[in-house]
């Protein structure tokens, strides 16, 4: 474990977050800097190592960089950046053989090349995997790089409470020592915000528990600007059982041949689009969600049946062994199924190389709203994203003239010694009520009565947050209650402000498609 840091630290990169985003970051530029990484819980926890699908990519003849530039276009519903895609699909191959170079192993065919499965949205296969637990092993093998390098200092249990802001340019942050409890400034050349993303500000989602948007909270704090934050993407298919709410069916199941049907056994997709169950993600959600209300079903399900038990065990261990101590042999019956919040597809607004509008600030990974995904991410393209904006961002960053704010004076945060129970239990209801309000009124389908509502509350919460905060500075659940408040007013006003439907984002009183795709910026503050 890192020793406890002095009350005050200096560094030339500081990496918020131990995702595949942050640990790519930080290898890339250690050679050269020294690297400060701080992750809230331990390195292991996070989104990144929970990908199953695997990483999309451009690797056969019979596949090609136009196929795959248009597949992301048409995914993301005309609001894509496609000079932007463009580049990161062809960076991709070679950022594959970063990986490789660290000793990741993709999953081989009978011919010893690589295996290259499907996934929805995409005309070809071009899936890189490790069984169904490609980001666990991906994960893995970097952050193992990641501790033996030694310019990199990592501080487990360490949650960044803000940025740091001297004269408009980011110069560190304000990082709480969550067993020591108290709270030191790390000064920094520049910073790099890869905190991962937010489904934990809905109800039912896919992602571990701390993806409360923190990264995206404290750069609009520090004047970036986020945008398109009303593109939640909801992952179809979440297993529907309650000891597992938030483990994912991959859609690699889909790419299979898998078929979703409704509790009769018939498969519906192809009622609602040519792609069947292997259309974009977020039509699939979508009419996931109107066969449940038609029907008043609580789940649909995923039908694998056709596949040999062999076969299921080996593509897909992980998913086979999780549902059989659950009692569903998918061998032998359909997997019960919900959508759930699973990736956001806006963010911290950054151009290729990773670059917020504040200089200094770096923002990476699902944190960041880069202009790949537009209205609706291509599935496994988040990883792809991962890899190549943090090189360009390392690249970047080494070539830079910034100097290290150290030795700059700034204030001391707060501190305060306040735990009284049962106004932490206030802080959980609050906390439990945007949850729910965001999966009731801003979910799948919206409208702009909802949306107007989940404003007025969640503005309501806000002025009860801010007066906790002055008692609870520096405990762990107020913060990430005031930046899952932050990021749900986000996400409502961007909604509101888009008076069509597009992508992701799904509103009954604007149900067409405007003219021309354009971004919903807000400005930070």
């Amino acid at each position: 474990m890192p020793k406890k840091p002095p009350f005050s630290l200096d560094t030339d990169a500081l990496v918020l977050g131990s995702g595949l985003a942050g640990l790519v970051l930080a290898l890339k530029v250690a050679d050269r800097s020294k690297v400060l990484l701080c992750t809230k819980t331990d390195l292991k926890t996070t989104n990144s190592a929970m990908a199953q699908g695997g990483i999309a990519a451009v690797m056969s003849t019979e596949d090609s960089f136009d196929r795959h530039v248009d597949d992301t276009l048409n995914a993301g519903a005309g609001l894509c950046d496609p000079e932007v895609v463009r580049k990161i699909i062809e960076a991709g191959p070679e950022r594959i053989q970063d990986l490789v170079g660290w000793g990741v192993k993709f999953d081989l065919g009978a011919d010893e090349r690589v295996d290259l499965t499907r996934e929805g949205g995409h005309s070809m296969r071009r899936i890189l995997h490790i069984a169904d637990h490609t980001g666990q092993e991906l994960h893995a093998q970097v952050l193992q790089k990641v501790l033996a390098h030694p310019n990199i200092k990592v501080l487990e249990n360490h949650y960044a409470l803000d940025l740091i802001v001297d004269a408009g340019r980011c110069v560190g942050a304000y990082v709480l020592d969550r067993i020591g409890g108290k709270v030191f400034p790390v000064l920094a050349r520049s910073t790099f915000v890869a905190t991962g993303g937010a489904g934990k500000v809905y109800l039912y989602t896919s992602n571990w528990s701390g993806a409360t948007g923190d990264g995206i909270a404290m750069a609009y704090r520090a004047g970036a600007r986020v945008a398109n934050m009303e593109f939640m993407q909801f992952h179809p298919t979440c297993l529907f059982h309650p000891s597992a709410r938030n483990f994912l069916i991959t859609e690699a199941l889909r790419g299979e041949g898998a078929e979703l049907v409704d509790r009769s056994g018939r498969a519906f997709m192809k009622e609602h689009h040519p792609m069947g169950s292997l259309a974009p993600r977020d039509i699939v959600a979508r009419s996931i969600d109107a066969e449940m209300k038609r029907t008043g079903a609580e789940c649909v399900y995923l039908d694998i049946t056709f596949e040999p038990r062999e076969f299921l065990e080996k593509r897909f261990p992980g998913i086979y062994k999780k549902c059989f101590e659950l009692g569903i042999d998918m061998a032998k019956q359909p997997i019960p199924v919900v959508p759930a919040a699973h990736y956001l597809c806006g963010g911290v607004v950054t151009d290729i190389d990773g670059a917020t509008g504040v200089p200094g600030l770096y923002a990476l990974g699902e944190t960041a709203c880069t202009g790949l995904h537009g209205a609706n991410r291509l599935a496994s393209n988040s990883l792809l994203e991962c890899l190549v904006i943090s090189h360009n961002a390392a690249v970047n960053f080494l070539a830079s003239d910034l100097k290290r704010a150290a030795g700059l004076q700034v204030a001391a945060w707060p501190q305060s010694e306040m735990e009284n129970a049962d106004e932490m239990i206030v802080i959980h209801h609050m906390w439990d009520e945007i949850r729910r309000l965001m999966w009731n009124y801003v979910g799948i389908v919206r409208t702009d009565r909802r949306l107007h509502r989940a404003l007025t509350r969640l503005q309501l919460i806000q002025k009860e947050i801010s007066e906790y905060y002055a008692s609870f500075k520096t405990h762990s659940d107020i913060e990430e209650l005031r930046n899952i408040a932050t990021v749900a007013e986000l996400t409502v006003r961007c909604a509101l402000m888009r008076k069509e439907s597009r992508g992701i984002h799904y509103n009954t009183d604007y149900p067409d498609l405007l003219p021309k795709a354009a971004d919903s910026v807000i400005s930070g503050t």
